[in-house]
């Protein structure tokens, strides 16, 4: 089954994303921040990482960037998932390179959705 990473600053969004994807066969791993979720990306190489923007250090526009211009990262799919909600903070996110963005609370149902479009379009682009 696919992986999906989760990176978010709050143990409790962690929790709810992952139990949300897990129940629905997906295989996760958490990052605390951008700079773990970098090296942990490099490690992993999940199949589709859901960002959050406001964490200590590196915040999760910088880490988008740097992981879309990481020959080693650049082809893992990345959906903001914020509370960020201003139409100026989506369209930041995906110069960052994210391919889509989630405004918080998401719900379950949506966020499995979105895991399985993003990475059936990824396996269709890479095939």
């Amino acid at each position: 089954m696919a992986t999906v990473m989760i990176v978010d600053d709050s143990p409790t969004e962690v929790h709810v994303m992952k139990t949300a994807l897990e129940k629905h066969g997906f295989d996760t791993v958490a990052a605390n921040d951008g700079t773990e979720c970098i090296n942990l990306a490099r490690e992993v190489h999940p199949d589709l990482i859901f960002m959050d923007v406001v964490m200590p250090g590196i915040n999760g526009f910088q880490a988008t960037r740097r992981l879309a211009k990481d020959p080693d990262t650049a082809t893992i799919p990345v959906v903001m998932v914020t509370t960020k909600d201003q139409e100026t903070d989506r369209i930041w996110g995906m110069r960052q390179g994210a391919v889509d963005y989630l405004v918080k609370p998401v719900s379950a149902s949506v966020l499995v959705a979105k895991a399985r479009e993003v990475i059936a379009q990824h396996q269709v682009n890479d095939a």
